[in-house]
């Protein structure tokens, strides 16, 4: 097996050019269409925006916080001030996920500052969490798998980690995520040959680890 160097797991990618079809075969509005009906107060546009985005940011907030309770309200927050500042977004200038992911990385911020639970484990806290016991069964390896990946992503420092997030568990492009996070394309480069450097060596410095169970269960990472 190879080391964990490359990409943890890849969602399906939606580019601009590429036109989103109904269940039944219809071209559905574009996210540039539906924010500019939003803009103009049609609340079935922004119903349609949320369905299109808010698993992605729900995603991206609950990886960041390591809490389900946090990332919902993280979620709740983003989809307010865009409803509330729809007019705002520029669709020239930025995709509108990638606009979002830059409202949710601020309200992640922000809450785990408020709160004081800043997710940033310490070398012996994260070993602790890699090396929890397994359970006799084999049914309980996909799951204890995905928790193992949870704590190695949630170890790492913040700015290791949101580019983790953003380029390999919600695959944006690496101009996206330095325009999410307000830095250079080279750092966002940098900043991702590290983190994958330290999964690896978290991953392998547990003794008997099956490095293949633990690359397989991120193509299952969902949440």
């Amino acid at each position: 097996m190879e080391e964990i160097s490359g990409t943890l797991f890849r969602f399906p990618a939606i580019t601009p050019q590429m036109p989103l079809l109904a269940d039944d075969g219809t071209v559905e509005p574009s996210d540039r269409e539906l924010m500019h009906r939003t803009a103009a107060g049609d609340r079935e546009a922004f119903a349609g925006v949320y369905r299109r985005h808010h698993a992605g940011v729900y995603r991206f907030a609950r990886l960041m916080t390591g809490s389900g309770a946090l990332a919902e309200d993280v979620v709740q927050e983003v989809f307010l001030v865009l409803m509330r500042n729809a007019a705002r977004y520029d669709a020239s200038r930025s995709t509108l996920s990638t606009y979002l992911f830059g409202i949710a990385r601020h309200y992640t911020r922000r809450r785990l500052s408020r709160e004081r639970r800043f997710v940033e484990l310490d070398e012996q806290q994260a070993e602790r969490c890699l090396t929890a016991v397994d359970g006799p069964h084999t049914g309980l390896e996909q799951q204890h798998d995905l928790q193992q990946l949870r704590c190695a992503v949630l170890a790492l420092p913040s700015r290791y980690r949101e580019v983790i997030v953003l380029c390999d568990l919600q695959d944006v492009s690496y101009a996206e995520a330095a325009a999410t996070i307000g830095c250079a394309v080279g750092t966002v480069r940098s900043r991702l040959h590290r983190a994958r450097q330290i999964l690896g060596d978290r991953v392998r410095r547990r003794a008997g680890i099956d490095t293949c169970r633990v690359t397989r269960a991120t193509e299952r990472y969902a949440v």
